[in-house]
């Protein structure tokens, strides 16, 4: 055997050694990253946060329709309490108009010989002048000295002196104003508990006094200051059904429209 013919097998197990030595090192060398994918996690991870971003400011834009819807529902809530407002001003200046035109009709009716008791009759207070059986007079004294002191503001005064004349001629035909006026001296002072039993007491024991509508009218609108809105609610009713077509009625049937709807 020749010496190149010794040689040949020892070459090709180098090759094969060669070969695989070549192929554990690209084993063992580890793989780059790819460019490709890189850029796609990238951009993956920038969309996620601008999406992020989108559903903050979505929610932010959703609370600020909220809050302009809330504005328009209070200028609505406020223009609605703005014109209520206003119209308890003018009902409110109304029955201090009334209230005026009558004592002035009382005290020119009293300067002119008439008497306050006819005075108020005949400014629509319900009361028949003149005394009661066995009064001799001394009611309408009685209930001018009461009036006089109301009308100088005197609503102590007036208080004490209502409740003294009715308390000595319970049966006076002036009972009935007398018991309206007491009413009102207690409203002016905010004594709104005694004003309101005094309003009732016309209904309930002057029936037939002509005060009875403006009384139970002001029982409404006393309790409205009580707070008792179902209850004023049902007394101003009561005024517009019993007394259709008096001012009474009228002012009543306004100050409805003002107060709040049932809470059921």
């Amino acid at each position: 055997m020749t010496a190149s013919a010794s040689r040949g097998p020892w070459r090709a197990l180098a090759s094969v050694a060669l070969a695989a030595v070549l192929l554990a090192g690209c084993e063992s060398t580890p793989a780059q990253p790819d460019p490709v994918a890189v850029k796609l996690n990238d951009v993956d991870e920038r969309l996620g946060r601008v999406e992020h971003v989108n559903q903050g400011l979505l929610q932010l834009s959703q609370r600020l329709d909220a809050i302009e819807a809330q504005m328009r529902q209070l200028r609505g809530e406020l223009e609605e309490l703005q014109n209520s407002n206003d119209m308890l001003r003018k009902q409110q200046r109304d029955l201090y108009a009334d209230l005026d035109r009558r004592l002035t009709a009382l005290q020119s009716g009293a300067r002119g010989g008439g008497g306050a008791g006819s005075a108020d009759a005949g400014a629509g207070g319900g009361g028949t002048a003149g005394a009661g059986p066995g009064d001799s007079g001394g009611d309408q004294a009685a209930y001018k000295s009461a009036f006089d002191a109301l009308k100088s503001t005197d609503y102590a005064g007036a208080i004490a002196r209502f409740r003294d004349m009715l308390r000595v001629y319970p049966q006076s035909q002036l009972a009935g104003n007398a018991q309206y006026w007491l009413g009102e001296a207690y409203y002016v002072t905010h004594d709104y508990d005694d004003a309101a039993a005094s309003f009732r007491a016309v209904g309930e024991q002057y029936p037939q006094s002509a005060k009875v509508p403006d009384a139970l009218l002001k029982l409404g609108l006393t309790q409205i200051d009580q707070k008792k809105t179902a209850d004023a609610r049902a007394t101003l009713k009561q005024v517009v059904t019993r007394f259709p077509g008096t001012d009474a009625a009228k002012l009543a049937a306004a100050r409805l429209q003002t107060l709040p709807p049932d809470e059921h």
